[in-house]
């Protein structure tokens, strides 16, 4: 049995093994994740009425698009899809009915893994793609070129700068590849979109300051989703 007092809502970072550009980490996806999962639970400690608790990450995701260079490491839809929806269904049996996921890797099939995932789990989704999120959030973001660009890497500055290299970010030229555009054209891997180095949008112009006001940005939709589990029936 669950004890009396703020309701509990369980956080699931989800994020990916992938290239991203040489400058950041590997991990960079499940970092923003996790980060934001972090900072909601910090700003709900004192809460009267929910708290958040942020489970482990899921560090591996849907990656095709990245799997011409080395350090991608794909798991299938099916295998993401059956994680998500068995470890909601194991927190449900303990009596943790209320459950966000996470999410900071885009590739399509990742991201309609992870809603259909939601629903039939009957969970919450910190859905980024979504028109009316993304509009909330950066310029180069919402241009459609944030792999690895200044969203990404201002994120990894202010979270663990110490994984950022910084000369190798400073002397990286923009490069701007509208990516929901080029997939809906048909281009299917990073290479296709001329992103021979595994970024695009502009990494040198990363900071630590926009990368702290993103943070509370996604955070304030992270904890308006958590919000709204505590007050609904369970479900996406």
């Amino acid at each position: 049995m669950l004890d009396s007092g703020p309701a509990p809502v369980l956080l699931l970072p989800v994020g990916a093994v992938e290239p991203h550009g040489p400058h950041a980490p590997l991990r960079t996806d499940s970092i923003i994740s996790l980060a934001i999962c972090e900072r909601a639970a910090l700003e709900l400690a004192r809460d009267r009425t929910v708290r958040a608790l942020v489970l482990p990450e899921i560090g591996f995701g849907v990656t095709h698009y990245a799997e011409a260079f080395t350090g991608a490491v794909t798991i299938s839809e099916a295998t993401l899809r059956a994680m998500v929806v068995e470890i909601c269904a194991s927190l449900r049996l303990q009596g943790f009915t209320h459950v966000v996921i996470v999410n900071s890797h885009f590739e399509p099939a990742h991201v309609a893994t992870l809603r259909e995932a939601a629903e039939q789990a009957q969970v919450g989704f910190l859905d980024l793609t979504r028109r009316s999120v993304a509009e909330q959030l950066t310029e180069e973001f919402k241009s459609g070129a944030a792999h690895a660009g200044r969203y990404e890497t201002s994120l990894v500055l202010a979270t663990h700068p110490e994984l950022i290299e910084l000369d190798v970010m400073r002397r990286l030229p923009a490069l701007r590849v509208n990516m929901p555009e080029a997939m809906a054209a048909g281009r299917t891997d990073f290479l296709a979109m001329g992103m021979d180095r595994a970024y695009c949008g502009a990494p040198a112009e990363a900071s630590a300051r926009e990368g702290d006001a993103t943070l509370a940005t996604l955070t304030s939709l992270l904890i308006d989703i958590i919000r709204r589990q505590v007050v609904t029936e369970p479900g996406p």
